[in-house]
């Protein structure tokens, strides 16, 4: 079966395909946006994680004439009342920038104490078909924001997100360690089930 995960950050991909194989999901091929071209893009202009990610999906399902997942992740601060939110990608501004997005949470927190640093992120998950929407599925892992960066592994807000009970970041975990814990690796797995009970026919 192939399978479109809709981004061009390989990182996250591999995590996705990584977590799917080892519950139990195979002989995908996984596909991702880099594997085509002339692709218009998608407007995020939904109000929710689930909302922006089936817009994606349905998107790249039907101009790409494939199974597509399509993820919306966030980290929402309780410091920042809830931001950056659906904007954690582009919170520094374009084009997306990670060191960017970083700093400018760090010198939004400056002047907050540890104590309410507290944050989680969201993943939501959402599988389409051309033709029709299939799933969306979301997850969440709560900790807090670290004072600087820590640890090489991992992208986007992961070397800020601490772990309070192991007390790292994510940047600081391996692949299979993030994935275990991770907001993404609990929504994967939650997709993976749904796969095993609900086999898909994309021919």
């Amino acid at each position: 079966m192939r399978l479109l995960v809709a981004t061009t950050n390989v990182g996250k991909a591999r995590e996705i395909h990584a977590e799917l194989l080892t519950a139990g999901v195979t002989g995908l091929e996984l596909l991702t946006l880099r594997d085509f071209s002339g692709i218009p893009d998608v407007v995020e202009d939904q109000p929710t994680f689930g909302g922006n990610a089936m817009k994606k999906a349905r998107h790249y399902a039907a101009h790409c004439n494939v199974l597509s997942l399509a993820d919306d992740s966030g980290l929402c601060v309780d410091a920042l009342n809830g931001a950056p939110g659906i904007h954690s990608a582009r919170y520094a501004g374009e084009p997306c920038d990670d060191a960017a997005n970083n700093r400018k949470l760090l010198d939004a927190l400056k002047a907050v104490p540890a104590e309410k640093r507290t944050a989680h992120f969201v993943c939501a998950l959402a599988l389409a078909l051309p033709d029709q929407p299939l799933v969306v599925l979301s997850d969440y892992v709560a900790g807090g924001i670290a004072y600087q960066p820590r640890g090489e592994n991992g992208f986007g807000y992961d070397p800020l997100f601490v772990l309070p009970e192991r007390g790292v970041t994510t940047a600081e975990l391996s692949m299979e360690e993030k994935s275990r814990v991770s907001h993404r690796g609990k929504a994967v797995r939650r997709l993976a089930q749904w796969l095993l009970e609900n086999p898909i026919n994309d021919s």
